[in-house]
């Protein structure tokens, strides 16, 4: 990835509360990214795809994803994302309140980057963001594919 690009963040997320708190995170960390929340699994799928009036996210871009959500939740969401020759390759984060073995393995077997519980992450999510911060400084991402 060259030095100057950013990584943009999708935020798949529908407490506000809880998206409010990723985000005064990042800022607190000083972390400027880009970042589009989507409410549910179908509002991420139209920001990926360009759908419903939605300009597409650019790449490189992390997508943090809770998994209990309306309409379309986080495991359904990755099985469709997985299944799309396009979006396949997405690089995504679980960050939920579930820490259910079953929701860990349906997560892991549509091949997510990693697993967060948000207890488990700090009361301001500062260890989950430094994390990722670190994650996306660190590690290459792959070329588009135009």
């Amino acid at each position: 990835m060259p030095p100057n690009k950013t990584v943009n963040i999708l935020l798949v997320e529908d407490d506000e509360i809880d998206a409010e708190a990723v985000m005064r995170a990042m800022h607190n960390q000083r972390i400027a990214n880009p970042i589009v929340v989507a409410r549910d699994g179908i509002e991420a799928l139209q920001h990926l795809r360009g759908e419903a009036g939605k300009v597409p996210l650019d790449q490189p871009f992390i997508i943090l994803l809770d998994l209990n959500m309306p309409r379309m939740n986080g495991i359904e969401f990755l099985q469709e994302m997985r299944g799309d020759p396009v979006l396949k390759g997405c690089i995504v984060f679980v960050l939920t309140t579930s820490d259910a073995d079953r929701d860990k393995v349906a997560a892991y077997d549509q091949q997510i980057a990693g697993y967060m519980v948000k207890s488990q992450a700090g009361e301001d999510f500062l260890n989950l963001i430094d994390i990722i911060d670190m994650y996306w400084r660190y590690v290459e991402f792959p070329p588009d594919k135009d």
